[in-house]
């Protein structure tokens, strides 16, 4: 058995690194350069530009899609489209311009990714099934949730097990289906937290049990069918391993994804739970898969994957703007510890309540989260709007102004939008 190795010394600044590039942030994305205006096109080329083929384009924008998920391991699903959905953003934010029409493609039945609960609902390569169904069987014998989580949905499954049944076949003899197509969808009313019909709880109990799979329309809606409908064959026909293994494959994973984590971090990667977490980690420490690393300021232990070569600074100053869901700051804690940055989502925030906006997203420049924006695709009017825009303590503004706006304009333009409207509230103005 192999021996664990003396435990790394690093540095904060060194843990930053090892972090954006284990999560593809270190280097440089693809730019479209755009003069303020109307976005070109879908068939139109810049001046000087070489034309490609839309298959081509295809192509390639799906290849450095599967290499972003690679990367990450999963990326997460968010409805909320004040901006573009979270799971377009995040790409967006490490390989620049690519169709936004693609991650839709790679998801499909038969496609590279699947959705399912990984950290929180996500898009996941399908080669995570097999390390996944240990979930699916916990849904179906005790639910996702806590123990009082557990015992409701028995209750649930026994008040509602002819309707289940019911549902389940109508899927199999129809094909595809989404809630709001169930020839009996039992609607609800009552405040919005209630209106979820009996039969999409249906559909998302046999979709957490991994007898159904989903996609998504364009909407957003769920899409149901049976899971050896959806997944590929060879997928599905891969060996189940054992619960422990399979997490510590998950956790190996966050380890690479993450590149330097302390337990509570690997573990909420996807969504393990701590006590669950703390002897696989043990495990690939004692395998050699893992090895111990002390952070400066951390005040607990780390865990570095194996072979990690040594920590190099980010390639540039690149300005990136950060999905709220991205899988760098998802973990507020995290997020904290590894750039001093405080962050909360204030979606659900009275609006007088609100510090910093709406739909707010960290901006990263080098190894460092200098600013925070709060944007909005107006999309009847054409424009991105800067709705306030905050510098963090140490931002140098006027160093990073203009490299900022030119971050906007390129989002701008990827989402064809028109204009940019610069006049933001907030302590950072970026209007000269």
């Amino acid at each position: 058995m192999p021996r664990p190795r003396a435990a790394a010394q690093l540095s904060r600044q060194e843990a930053r690194w090892l972090t954006l590039e284990a999560q593809g942030l270190a280097g440089r994305r693809r730019h479209t350069t755009s003069a303020p205006g109307p976005s070109p096109s879908p068939g139109a080329t810049r001046p000087g530009a070489t034309a490609t083929s839309p298959t081509r384009r295809g192509t390639a924008d799906a290849r450095r899609l599967r290499q972003v998920m690679n990367q990450v391991g999963t990326i997460q699903l968010d409805a909320v489209n004040v901006l573009a959905r979270t799971q377009l953003l995040i790409p967006f934010s490490r390989v620049g311009h690519y169709d936004p029409a693609a991650p839709a493609g790679l998801s499909r039945p038969g496609g590279p990714w699947f959705e399912y609960w990984g950290h929180q609902a996500s898009l996941l390569p399908v080669e995570l099934h097999p390390l996944l169904r240990w979930r699916m069987a916990r849904s179906r014998a005790d639910g996702l949730g806590g123990p009082a989580d557990g015992e409701r949905q028995r209750a649930w499954r026994a008040a509602h097990r002819d309707y289940l049944a019911a549902v389940l076949a109508e899927v199999t003899e129809r094909g595809p289906v989404a809630a709001s197509a169930l020839s009996d969808p039992r609607r609800r009313t009552g405040e919005w937290w209630d209106r979820r019909s009996i039969g999409r709880e249906a559909l998302e109990l046999l979709f957490a049990d991994g007898v159904l799979a989903a996609w998504r329309t364009p909407s957003f809606e769920r899409v149901y069918d049976l899971a050896e409908r959806v997944l590929p064959a060879a997928v599905l026909a891969q060996p189940t391993p054992e619960p422990e293994a399979a997490q510590r494959e998950l956790l190996a994973m966050a380890a690479g994804a993450l590149g330097v984590a302390t337990l509570p971090d690997l573990a909420d990667y996807f969504s393990l739970r701590p006590a669950t977490a703390r002897p696989r980690v043990a495990e690939l420490v004692e395998a050699g898969r893992l090895v111990e690393a002390c952070v400066e300021g951390w005040g607990q232990p780390a865990y570095l994957p194996a072979g990690v070569g040594r920590a190099r600074r980010p390639r540039g100053a690149t300005v990136t703007l950060l999905s709220p869901f991205d899988s760098l700051i998802w973990f507020r804690d995290r997020a904290l510890r590894l750039f001093d940055f405080h962050y909360r989502i204030e979606i659900y925030v009275p609006a007088a309540k609100r510090v910093h906006g709406y739909y707010v997203l960290p901006v990263l420049v080098g190894d460092r989260l200098v600013a925070r924006v709060d944007l909005k695709a107006d999309r009847p009017a054409g424009v991105l709007r800067v709705a306030a825009a905050w510098a963090e303590a140490g931002c140098d503004r006027a160093a990073t102004v203009r490299p900022l706006v030119a971050a906007l304009d390129e989002l701008r333009c990827w989402l064809g939008l028109a204009d940019l409207d610069l006049r933001a509230r907030g302590d950072f103005p970026l209007l000269g």
